[in-house]
Formats: C-alpha cells, structure tokens, sequence
C-alpha cells in the first residue's frame, strides 16, 4: 500500500485566497463609502425639498404678497440642518384678463427658488412654481 495525499492547502492557494479577499473587502469598502456619500446628498436634497414645500405653502397662504414683485429670506439653522441655505420668491400676474380692475379676481404665478451650501461646496438650486386666485388690490390697478 502507498501512502495516502495528505488533504489541506497548500502555501500557495492561501496566498491566493487571501489576495481576492482582500480584493474583495476593498470593493466592498469602497461601495460603501460611496453609498454614505450619496446618502448625504439625498439627505440634503430631501431637506431642501421639504423646506421649500413648507416655503411655498406659506407663500400661497399669505394675503400680505405683492402682486407683482418679490420676497427673500433665509432659513434659520435649526431648520436647514445647519446648512446656509434660503429662497426667494418671484410673483407676478399670470394671464391678466383685459380691463381688469381693482378688486378682479386673477392668477397670481408664486416662482420659488430654494437654495443651499452643503459641506462638499457649490451652491445647490431648487425650484417651484405655483399659482394662485388674488385680488387686484386698488392701489396696482393696471390701467
């Protein structure tokens, strides 16, 4: 009788096996970094797109807007998360019926643009635009 292959691995084939593990847990890594990244980002988007929609609802609320003008402001930290960020409100008469006078009810366009500074740099923009029934108040009468 001969001796019997010892069963085991040999120096090389742990070498081996341990490099495309190492390959792997690097990729692994990696892919996560990156996930933690974007994560961020959406997170910031997702505040910015909550703090305009909050914005703009005021906005279409408030019976204190210019017809025709604009408004602008910051949020506060608590708010953004600490980011500087803030917006500004762009109104104007949206198909102004002819001879229309004070008290005439009309479309109001509200053009809302949120903006904010993450940590990564750049300025980040987003936009709203919405409409709304006002009065022609008597002293922007068109004439």
């Amino acid at each position: 009788m001969t001796k019997s292959a010892r069963g085991g691995f040999t120096l090389l084939e742990v070498l081996v096996a341990t490099v495309i593990m190492g390959i792997a847990v690097t990729a692994l890594i990696s892919g996560l970094s990156q996930s933690v990244k974007n994560a961020d980002r959406l997170k910031a988007w997702d505040r910015a797109s909550m703090l305009a929609r909050s914005r703009m609802e005021e906005l279409l609320l408030d019976p204190e807007l210019p017809l025709d003008g604009s408004v602008e402001g910051t949020f506060p930290p608590d708010q953004s998360g600490g980011i500087p960020s803030g917006w500004k409100a762009s109104l104007r008469p949206f198909d102004l019926p002819p001879n229309a006078g004070p008290g005439a009810m009309i479309l109001q366009e509200v053009a809302l643009d949120v903006w904010w500074e993450p940590e990564s740099g750049g300025r980040r923009d987003l936009q709203l635009q919405s409409y709304r029934s006002q009065r022609i108040p008597a002293a922007v009468a068109p004439r």
